[in-house]
């Protein structure tokens, strides 16, 4: 027993190792400053979303490792509540900015300039068969298994280079059909990020995909990147994408 329990806490100081130097040497700090996900005094937000970071390496929810006293942190628990509910974050640009980082200094100078870089529209469900009171939960339709269910759709979009998929920003979406939403959104400030992103949640699926690809267009575009959709009606895309002029 005491092997093992020495074990797990040398595979746990490893992985907090590891998350250190992986953020450092992307800058994690500065990424997500960008993003307005900082705090003017108390616990850094680069020390929780470290901690959060390291939970889900670890195989642990946040409140078996408060139950179990191991590696607990320096904060309560209602410090990470209340980081994970700061509207003002920008969470698509966050991850913009960190995905680029990684592709632009670990990825790309390892590859040939003969290598296509693309990016990756992909559509999958979330289900949420259980949540009765989640904002902007909706009744979906699963085109994978042709039934209807609660959750929503998950639109993400990614860069590879043939070998490395990386996610670049993602997005849950509801439904433009209000009767099937179940739950309407939360009255909030609508100057923060957080009302831009539900309602962004509500728009068509081709539009939310734009928003995305003109987001990742500041950081990512530059590489001599191509289009790869998957499970949207093309020719809408392609004049969407000309009124854009994402194309």
């Amino acid at each position: 027993m005491n092997k093992s329990i020495t074990q797990d806490n040398l595979n746990d100081n490893q992985i907090s190792k590891s998350i250190r130097k992986f953020f450092t040497r992307f800058h994690l700090s500065s990424a997500l400053k960008a993003a307005n996900a900082y705090k003017k005094k108390g616990t850094s937000a680069t020390l929780i979303f470290q901690y959060l970071f390291l939970l889900i390496f670890s195989n642990r929810s946040m409140y078996m490792n408060l139950l179990i006293g191991k590696d607990t942190p320096d904060f309560a628990k209602d410090t990470v509540y209340r980081f994970m509910k700061m509207l003002q974050i920008n969470w698509i640009c966050f991850t913009m900015i960190f995905s680029s980082r990684i592709i632009k200094d670990a990825i790309v100078p390892l590859d040939s300039e003969e290598r296509a870089n693309v990016l990756i529209i992909d559509d999958s469900m979330f289900e949420r068969n259980r949540s009765k009171k989640v904002e902007l939960l909706a009744k979906v339709y699963d085109h994978a298994k042709h039934c209807y269910k609660f959750g929503f759709r998950m639109l993400t979009l990614g860069w590879s280079d043939g070998s490395t998929f990386l996610p670049v920003n993602s997005i849950l979406l509801s439904t433009e059909n209000k009767k099937n939403r179940i739950n309407e959104a939360q009255e909030i400030d609508k100057r923060t990020a957080g009302y831009k992103r539900r309602m962004l949640a509500v728009e068509k699926g081709t539009i939310a995909m734009l928003e995305l690809l003109k987001s990742a267009k500041k950081l990512i575009f530059q590489l001599n990147t191509f289009f790869l959709t998957a499970g949207f009606p093309l020719q809408a895309l392609f004049i969407l994408s000309k009124k854009s002029d994402m194309m």
